[in-house]
């Protein structure tokens, strides 16, 4: 199983950025596909969350009402749409499968998202 983070780059504070994280090589339409970020010196913390098939969308206070999770199963690939981006956003972007009942989780490689003044 494979999951490819692409998107990310240095952007302005305010700008706009969309994240992609692709999958391959397992039943991605029914995992729950979760956004986390890591900024330097910091734990992991959660983003967003989209179900697999039925559920609510979730978003972490941090981001709530300046991004939007969404999913093309056929296409494979969960997106992280981020707008008014601050300098806080700043770090490195983690999508995670996680897989119903005792599945077995995957992580992509991580992807850096720098917000400049």
């Amino acid at each position: 199983a494979h999951l490819v983070e692409s998107g990310g780059g240095l952007v302005q504070f305010g700008g706009s950025l969309r994240l992609s994280c692709t999958a391959s090589e397992f039943a991605f339409p029914i995992y729950t596909m979760n956004w986390y970020r890591q900024a330097p010196g910091k734990e992991r913390e959660f983003v967003a969350k989209i179900p697999a098939l039925i559920g609510e969308i979730e978003y972490s206070d941090s981001v709530k009402g300046r991004c939007s999770i969404s999913r093309n199963d056929t296409e494979m690939t969960v997106y992280l749409e981020m707008n008014n981006l601050k300098l806080e956003d700043t770090g490195v972007y983690f999508c995670e499968a996680a897989g119903p009942y005792n599945f077995e989780d995957y992580w992509g490689q991580g992807i850096q998202v720098t917000v400049s003044s």
